[in-house]
């Protein structure tokens, strides 16, 4: 009996962080979550830009905001067809849209091709339509390139990659001209340093960050490292 128990309680904590969307859905009613600081209004004018969707933005958004150089990093939507998108819609695959983050960078500081080599490093770049146990359209993996310069620097890095003997699958990630990005709203920003105890965030989002920042400790702002 004791054995059945406890089986029936791990399957109820696998479901309870099994993924970004079944998390997320438990906690958008506005009664549910903490008031909240309004977020600072910051001029991104002029910085750089950069579009990256790598399964769950809140992992993407949080790998690249503990990055030098990076200004801002914004979790949406992009590589779909319809316009304002809604996280439900996105997520049921009916969009064509990919959970997505729009970084904002010093090109002083950090280089488009650090950024690209940072993409990669903080994912599994050979898993097809998702990433860990998030499994879906919307959770692929697309590289946005904003001009010929930047599809060049991607196409020859994807080949590097796939030459370099490092995986045992090519590289999956699409590579598409950026088109319009698409805000998420306001609960997804920040979503991480928001929720620290999310048990989505405890056993899928850090554990990816922390994964990354050990690869890069020189590219780290000191106090955003989780090491």
């Amino acid at each position: 009996m004791k054995l059945i128990s406890f089986s029936i309680l791990s399957i109820l904590c696998m479901i309870t962080f099994s993924s970004c969307a079944q998390n997320n859905k438990a906690e958008t009613a506005p009664e549910k979550r903490p008031t909240q600081k309004p977020e600072k209004t910051v001029d991104l004018s002029q910085y750089s830009e950069a579009t990256f969707a790598g399964g769950c933005f809140w992992c993407v958004e949080g790998v690249f905001e503990s990055v030098k150089g990076v200004a801002e990093a914004v979790s949406g939507y992009a590589g779909g067809q319809s316009k304002n998108p809604t996280y439900e819609e996105v997520g049921n695959g009916n969009t064509g849209h990919a959970e997505a983050v729009k970084i904002y960078y010093d090109s002083s500081i950090i280089d488009y091709p650090t950024l690209l080599k940072i993409y990669f490093a903080s994912e599994d770049p050979t898993q097809v339509n998702g990433q860990g146990p998030d499994h879906g359209t919307a959770y692929r993996s697309i590289v946005f390139y904003r001009n010929s310069q930047e599809k060049k620097i991607a196409t020859d890095y994807i080949q590097l990659l796939n030459q370099s003997g490092k995986y045992s699958a090519p590289i999956a990630a699409e590579l598409l001209p950026f088109t319009e990005f698409w805000k998420a709203e306001g609960y997804h920003q920040n979503y991480i340093q928001h929720n620290p105890n999310n048990p989505y965030v405890q056993h899928e989002s850090i554990p990816r960050i922390k994964r990354f920042q050990k690869q890069f400790p020189e590219l780290l702002i000191k106090e955003k490292s989780l090491l």
